[in-house]
């Protein structure tokens, strides 16, 4: 993915600019820096990128993932030839920011729900490709992990249930094609169809976009017998009230597909005089 990144940016003829303006034997020493506080995450990922363009540049990480910092910290030093510094420059932050953005948000919707027993977790609504590094940027803010894809685990949605005819039915299916070899969860838009799905065999029932009383009530129903996730249409300033209604899980899909990218940058501290 680091290459392919770097390809894009690079193209055919590479960092035009830089082999214009600035000496081949010049060396620098820079610093990426965070330019407001957060989560980070996709730190190594990042310092990896420069190294693929040119394994004599040296990197140090200032910080550990998951580290909650200040805006101005110094997360991480490079050394090396100026030019190979500023090729790297651009994909490595946007890998370090997205993924610290990612991480950032996690961490404030964990902080939001701490003490209810709920946990974050997050989707399959992902960047193609970087599916991997921001599932680990969620585990970074203290989410966990939903399935990774497809062939994880068993996740009936409506359009399953609209095939197969109803919930139980797909979920007796499922039950009978895996055994317990894997989870089964199943998304259900209403009470109704609780009792069923649970003596079905449900692992885990997904309550979609369902109001905060019937959330509490689903949980007094299913009386600990399944897994309950929470999900649909979850924010910063209404997660609290979900968690609250004594659900397991709450799947967020935004933290992943749109959480705002963590400012940092690359500065140089040295002149660039060979």
């Amino acid at each position: 993915m680091l290459r392919a990144a770097l390809a894009e940016d690079l193209g055919e003829h590479g960092d035009v600019t830089s082999q214009a303006t600035i000496h081949e034997a010049a060396q620098a020493n820079a610093v990426i820096v965070a330019r407001a506080g957060g989560c980070v995450a996709g730190l190594a990922a990042a310092l990896r990128v420069f190294q693929i363009v040119d394994e004599s540049v040296r990197t140090d990480a200032c910080v550990s993932l998951g580290t909650m910092v200040e805006a101005r910290s110094e997360l991480a030093s490079i050394k090396g030839p100026a030019r190979s510094i500023l090729a790297a420059e651009r994909v490595a932050l946007n890998v370090l920011g997205h993924l610290s953005g990612v991480a950032t948000a996690t961490r404030a919707l964990v902080d939001a729900v701490e003490g209810t027993g709920a946990t974050i977790v997050d989707t399959r609504k992902t960047t193609p490709g970087l599916r991997l590094l921001e599932k680990m940027a969620v585990r970074a803010g203290g989410g966990d992990n939903h399935r990774m894809g497809l062939s994880n685990a068993i996740l009936i949605k409506d359009n399953h249930i609209q095939a197969v005819g109803s919930a139980a039915q797909a979920v007796r299916r499922a039950r009978a094609h895996v055994g317990d070899t894997m989870k089964v969860e199943v998304e259900i838009e209403s009470l109704a169809g609780l009792e069923a799905v649970i003596e079905a065999g449900a692992d885990i029932v997904m309550l979609d976009n369902m109001d905060p009383d019937t959330m509490r009530a689903a949980v007094r129903q299913a009386d600990g017998r399944c897994v309950l996730e929470a999900s649909g249409g979850i924010t910063l300033e209404t997660v609290r009230a979900v968690a609250e209604t004594g659900v397991d899980l709450i799947s967020v899909g935004w933290i992943t597909h749109s959480a705002p990218a963590l400012d940092v940058a690359l500065d140089f501290v040295v002149d660039l005089d060979p």
